[in-house]
């Protein structure tokens, strides 16, 4: 037996001993009271009721034979249930590393099997076998543990290609413009003057790009610092900022506001509430509308953003709120599809809950449900 692999088989064996030796010397020490309890020390003259004790001699005519017969009894009752128990504490031990085995063998299998799943293999499941117990709870949580972190890898080997694919496409038409001028001999300044001018837009739509980002990165991984938020001011101040390109467009906007403020990060919030109405704005059509308001429910503070435009299927919804994702690619649009998905980032870090669904005529309805301020902040 090798019990430096094993430390915790080892600690429950010696356990299971310290059990069973402790109880066997308790019951040894019971049993010798008892026979000692049974024995006379005083026996009571025949003569009369009120005679006096007297001590016990031994038996008749045994004399000093009689004392050390009692006293090699005594000895017997110590001796000979001390080997009895040293032989128990050694079966014991043998015992007790048996059934720790038993009992930790589920956690071996746990164990080797976790030791040979990778992200090769993660799809790989541990699945116990036998009756549910503490140790099957386990292994499914374990299950379920190894389930999230594939589709988190899914997700983020398909946010990488995503990625690389729209950073491929800007470097290969900014490659095709710098060659342009330099394979025509005849090229003139009015030719370069327009390749550059492509490539500073073409750099600034980048730009924003890698801005969007580092925006769904951190929003991703932030933690809202539930400072008090005017909710209401920020979307009057989104509104105002965009009024000339709803105006350019020719759409109507519809505000329904009240004084609300909730806890959150007021710079995250903002680029929340200007992404959805970016998206109700873009996604529009020509003389459509965007419907803006907020709405107190049972502890939560409602923020509702729903516009005209094409018709959604219902079952693309969902997809919509992934990176890179869009209904419809637009070359050359300036957006990457990169806007709900950080509306959905932020509102997680601020533990709100989003509902989207298409609506029946064309375009989208969004609701983020905001936890209201508690009365001690």
């Amino acid at each position: 037996m090798r019990f430096g692999r094993h430390p915790l088989r080892l600690r429950l064996t010696l356990l299971y001993c310290l059990v069973s030796v402790v109880s066997s010397a308790v019951l040894l020490f019971i049993m010798y009271a008892l026979a000692r309890s049974l024995s006379p020390g005083l026996v009571r003259p025949l003569t009369g009721p009120s005679a006096p004790l007297l001590p016990y001699r031994g038996l008749p005519g045994a004399g000093d034979g009689g004392i050390a017969l009692r006293v090699r009894l005594s000895t017997e009752m110590l001796v000979l249930p001390g080997i009895a128990l040293a032989i128990m504490a050694v079966f014991s031990l043998l015992l007790g590393w048996l059934i720790a085995g038993r009992v930790l063998r589920p956690v071996l299998t746990m164990t080797e099997r976790l030791h040979r799943i990778s992200e090769r293999n993660v799809h790989e499941r541990l699945s116990l076998p036998g009756r549910r117990n503490e140790l099957k709870d386990l292994a499914d949580t374990v299950d379920g543990l190894l389930g999230r972190l594939e589709t988190t890898l899914e997700t983020n080997k398909r946010f990488v290609a995503n990625a690389a694919h729209e950073l491929r496409t800007p470097l290969t038409v900014e490659r095709a413009l710098l060659e342009e001028p330099l394979i025509d001999p005849a090229a003139s300044l009015e030719s370069f003057r327009a390749n550059f001018e492509r490539l500073l837009a073409i750099t600034d739509q980048r730009g924003r790009l890698l801005e969007s980002l580092l925006t769904l990165s951190g929003s991703e991984d932030a933690h809202s610092r539930d400072e008090p938020v005017d909710l209401t001011g920020l979307i009057e101040k989104t509104l105002q900022d965009r009024a000339p390109d709803v105006k350019r467009r020719g759409l109507r906007v519809r505000s329904t506001l009240r004084p609300v403020r909730i806890p959150g990060d007021q710079v995250l919030l903002a680029r929340l509430l200007a992404n959805l109405y970016d998206n109700a704005i873009h996604y529009n059509v020509p003389g459509g509308t965007v419907e803006i308001g907020v709405r107190h429910e049972t502890g939560r503070i409602v923020l509702s953003v729903a516009n005209t435009g094409q018709v959604i299927p219902p079952d693309q919804v969902d997809r919509l709120f992934e990176p890179f994702q869009r209904l419809r690619r637009i070359a050359d649009d300036g957006h990457h599809g990169l806007g709900l998905s950080i509306v959905r980032a932020i509102a997680r870090a601020h533990r709100a809950d989003l509902t989207a669904v298409a609506r029946p005529g064309g375009g989208l309805a969004v609701d983020i449900a905001f936890p209201t301020i508690t009365p001690d902040r």
